[in-house]
């Protein structure tokens, strides 16, 4: 079977594209330059490469057809306009699952705790609107035309090589370099918001599962996250912990918090991350394509600490 990845170079295709390779399918790798993936792979060089730019060309969706794939795994869509467009385009071709790649961020404030993926969603930005405009579209296709989607929604997509959301919810490497020399760092409000990080594998994993057990899990959406949230505080323990210091974690309000980072990227970064604080439910996933994280969220972030510390990101003292 042939099998087309949009955006294959990046957090998740990293670890996908090896693992289609192994399963035995025809591989076909979309970027829209000469990227490479986070880790080299031999079964890279089993797959195609073709260069394309969703933005710039306006025949993307019809080329993607043109190649008569079995199988799209689509994770790099960001705008409803670019899924009715892709959705048109296989709809002219015989083919068996279109897969797009959404977000938890499509969630926005969660109501309910654990959020079923399924749930009517509250989403909080464009880029949360955007996703979950398409997963509803998706969705109605197949109920009304049998269009053969899934969705799946990871969590902080994590791994090593590169920068994960951190006890701040942003990516700002100096908090987790305090940590590690031992110094106080200040958590926003009491540090009870929570987190929900994914590793990289794990999310390729679910695409696998989905494509294994296509027939159950078409028209649905899962969520690709570790089996358990953590929170602010339950991190930076964890991280002092990891790099043999004495905890010394203190809080600020909101606002005051906001004052001593004094930085408006990070702040937003950090906002957008807290105010969907949740606990992603995967009983779904279990159920019906057998997913099983390999990776709690405690490995990931002390794989990702290992990461940090051979590739430089951090000094330590």
């Amino acid at each position: 079977m042939k099998v087309i990845v949009i955006g294959a170079y990046g957090h998740i295709g990293t670890y996908l594209i090896p693992r289609l390779v192994k399963e035995g399918y025809e591989v076909i790798a979309i970027s829209r330059g000469l990227s490479q993936p986070y880790h080299q792979h031999h079964a890279w060089k089993q797959v195609q490469h073709i260069s394309m730019d969703r933005k710039k060309d306006p025949l993307f969706a019809k080329k993607i057809a043109d190649m008569h794939p079995d199988i799209v795994i689509d994770l790099i869509n960001f705008h409803l306009n670019d899924t009715k467009q892709i959705v048109a385009a296989l709809k002219s071709i015989p083919f068996t699952q279109y897969i797009f790649c959404s977000s938890i961020w499509a969630h926005g404030r969660a109501k309910h705790l654990p959020a079923d993926p399924n749930d009517e969603k509250f989403p909080l930005d464009d880029y949360g609107i955007q996703k979950y405009q398409s997963e509803l579209y998706l969705k109605q296709e197949f109920q009304n035309n049998g269009f053969p989607a899934t969705i799946i929604m990871p969590g902080q997509i994590s791994g090593p090589g590169w920068l994960i959301i951190n006890p701040y919810g942003n990516t700002n490497t100096d908090v987790i370099e305090k940590v590690a020399h031992g110094k106080t760092i200040y958590l926003p409000n009491w540090g009870m918001e929570t987190l929900h990080h994914v590793h990289a594998d794990d999310v390729a994993q679910m695409f696998i599962k989905a494509i294994q057990h296509k027939d159950q899990v078409l028209g649905q959406s899962f969520h690709a996250v570790s089996d358990h949230s953590i929170t602010l505080y339950g991190y930076a323990s964890l991280l002092y912990e990891f790099f043999h210091q004495k905890e010394d974690i203190q809080f600020l309000p909101w606002n005051q918090w906001c004052s001593y980072v004094n930085r408006q990227d990070e702040i937003d970064h950090t906002y957008y991350h807290i105010a969907r604080s949740g606990y992603y439910s995967i009983e779904n996933a279990k159920k019906l394509m057998d997913y099983s994280p390999q990776y709690s969220i405690e490995d990931t972030i002390r794989i990702c600490m290992e990461s940090y510390i051979k590739k430089g990101f951090i000094s330590l003292p």
